[in-house]
């Protein structure tokens, strides 16, 4: 079963723009990765950005958050983000049609 993730990452004061930069950046890496079915980061309007993501199995997930495409975002992020990266994992609870019912 598929695994949904949200990463919210809150931009140091002035930085919001590096920040979204740096984040464009690592994506591309991030797709090539093997079972990354979505990965795509978000404008919240608190301020903060959201990475939206979907793998399609645990063992994916856990090979992406060892793997060099986040050490690299790591690199890239330094010093433009307030407090740590809330991740928060989920799994699907479907309802309705298939299509519209889960991620």
């Amino acid at each position: 079963m598929s695994v949904v993730v949200t990463a919210v990452f809150t931009p140091v004061a002035g930085s919001r723009e590096r920040l979204v930069e740096a984040l464009q950046e690592a994506v591309p890496a991030v797709h090539e990765e093997p079972g990354c079915l979505l990965y795509a980061i978000h404008d919240a309007e608190d301020g903060s950005i959201v990475m939206i993501e979907k793998w399609a199995s645990d063992g994916d997930l856990a090979a992406h958050a060892e793997g060099s495409a986040v050490a690299r975002l790591n690199t890239l992020i330094d010093g433009l983000i307030a407090k740590p990266v809330l991740v928060t994992t989920m799994a699907a609870l479907p309802a309705g049609t298939t299509a519209q019912g889960a991620l």
